[in-house]
């Protein structure tokens, strides 16, 4: 009772003495310029660079660039040797001209497909010269896992044998978690793992709507890239597997000649979503490969903003954005060769940079400390980030949330934003909160059946067991009159990986400005937490790569 008029008599005091009463403050954030992000862009996306293609001279001019505006901020290099930079060997393993081979050998006769008709294949990044000659065993899609229950392998012995599967996974597979499990690589892991020798991945009906075989086709001869370890070994190769193809789904069928099944009835289970078992086939395959193989080296750019707390600093706030694109294709019927990759992802880099300016200026730094890391080799298959996750330059249990920035199409103004992952961690809130504070909305993902999650650097990250997110424009427009998912859906259909995504798209940078303030604002939320990001309880990628 005695509380309130004491309050009172001290206010009064306070007022008598002219004395304002304590205000709290308001947070001051440094300004946003929109001009220092187009003027990366407009650099990173000219022709003179030749649409940086990993291991290329323009790669290395755009790495320089990115160098040099970090050592202006006045960043911390954390590459090797005290540099900014971390050097990454990679193998390319070409497929020599007439180079591979597939023979199935059935009760009817040998039937020989043709490269690049019937079947494609890479270059194999361990050896210059392979063959396979064994039996074959359909193993569905060739997925296994303990939680969601599947092993496509049971009751079905492999060993020393070739393994026919599907493309793809079953369908009931949440999307990003079947991303993962249905993935090329865990197939391959798996396959290594249960014995087999081979394996012959079926293109499918249902996969030639999303993508025709002869699209893939048209790249086979193209060169695969594998990072080599400290060993000289590539990353991410079985030495068991001394053989594989991807087969066209009209050329398969001798392969399931006088099976439990057809090609044609198995085919109807996967359109329909029905159960696949796995069966002995009585087919043979014959595989031969010959290939060849050169070295590359291109860096990953990396570099640091120290944190302000005394404890807090030695863990690490990581924004990601990978530098590289896909180059020059001679394939390209158009007379512009040059892929110069303006969002792909030049706008990223430069939203980066603005980040990076923009968090160094300020008097009172984040907490934790901020770590840089541009890629290079995201268009080989995640390989910068993969080397810089498997190797880092800090204490892998020091890295405690991944932001990365890849492909944001600033080409309308954005209300809200998407962070793939985001459900998967704390993050999620972190995410939202952050945005709220500039009027944008954190929106679900509104193409799951994409499955980007598993598509970009963060991955390499969440593989490393750290808490990541992938973040890109949203569908929703400030402007009523701009349809941010029409506008988006066209770049995919039409610019994607293209010529035409160059600087002169109608490029809002305006909302480059305002997706540099989210990503700072959400690096602040991160950096300033007491407590790290951590995993959802029971959620798959956090019980599967958590540290």
């Amino acid at each position: 009772m005695l509380k309130a008029p004491v309050a009172l008599i001290l206010a009064a005091g306070l007022v008598a003495c002219n004395q304002p009463a304590e205000q709290v403050s308001t947070p001051t954030y440094p300004q946003v310029n929109e001009n220092n992000i187009k003027a990366h862009v407009t650099f990173l996306a000219d022709d003179t660079l030749k649409g940086r293609d990993t291991g290329s001279e323009g790669y290395q001019v755009a790495a320089n660039y990115v160098k040099s505006y970090f050592k202006q901020y006045g960043l911390t290099p954390m590459g090797e040797h005290d540099t900014f930079e971390q050097d990454v060997t990679f193998r390319k393993a070409f497929l020599e001209e007439n180079g591979a081979g597939l023979t199935i050998s059935t009760a009817s006769g040998e039937h020989s497909l043709t490269f690049p008709e019937q079947f494609i294949a890479g270059g194999s990044a361990l050896s210059t010269e392979s063959s396979v000659d064994a039996e074959t065993v359909f193993v569905g899609y060739g997925v296994v896992n303990k939680e969601f229950g599947l092993n496509d392998y049971e009751g079905l012995d492999v060993k020393g044998k070739v393994v026919v599967m599907l493309t793809g996974r079953p369908d009931e597979l949440p999307s990003e978690e079947g991303a993962h499990i249905g993935s090329s690589r865990e197939k391959a892991r798996h396959a290594a793992e249960q014995g087999a020798v081979g394996i012959i991945s079926v293109h499918t009906p249902k996969r030639e709507k999303v993508r025709k075989f002869t699209v893939s086709a048209k790249y086979a001869d193209g060169p695969r890239y594998s990072w080599l370890k400290k060993d000289g070994s590539p990353f991410g190769a079985y030495a068991e597997i001394k053989g594989g193809a991807y087969v066209s789904h009209e050329a398969a069928a001798p392969l399931f000649e006088n099976a439990a099944l057809s090609l044609e009835e198995v085919f109807t289970l996967d359109t329909e979503n029905k159960a696949i078992k796995g069966f002995p086939l009585a087919a043979k395959v014959s595989l031969s490969n010959k290939s060849r193989h050169e070295e590359v080296t291109s860096p990953n750019i990396v570099a640091a903003i120290e944190g302000s707390d005394p404890v807090l600093k030695d863990e690490y706030v990581v924004f990601s954005a990978h530098l590289d694109h896909i180059g020059v294709r001679e394939h390209s019927d158009h007379d512009d060769k040059i892929n110069n990759g303006a969002l792909d992802n030049a706008s990223g880099v430069s939203i980066l940079l603005e980040t990076a300016r923009m968090l160094s200026s300020m008097e009172n730094k984040p907490k934790r400390s901020i770590l840089f890391v541009v890629v290079t080799a995201e268009e080989k298959g995640l390989l910068g980030s993969s080397y810089f996750a498997n190797n880092p330059t800090v204490p892998a249990t020091k890295l405690v949330a991944n932001v990365n920035l890849d492909m944001p199409l600033i080409l309308y103004p954005f209300a809200d934003v998407i962070a793939f992952g985001s459900t998967h961690s704390t993050l999620g809130p972190i995410v939202e909160t952050a945005a709220k504070k500039i009027d944008i909305s954190l929106s679900e993902d509104p193409m799951p059946e994409q499955a980007l999650f598993t598509r970009s650097d963060h991955y390499s990250f969440v593989k490393a067991g750290v808490p990541s997110v992938f973040l890109m424009t949203g569908f929703q427009s400030k402007d009523p009159e701009i349809d941010g998912g029409k506008m988006f859906m066209e770049f995919l259909s039409t610019h994607y990986h293209n010529h035409s995504d160059e600087i002169d798209l109608p490029i809002r940078y305006d909302a480059a400005a305002s997706f540099a303030e989210v990503n700072m604002m959400i690096g602040l939320e991160i950096a300033n937490q007491a407590e790290r990001p951590i995993w959802n309880d029971g959620d798959f990628f956090g019980k599967t790569f958590a540290q």
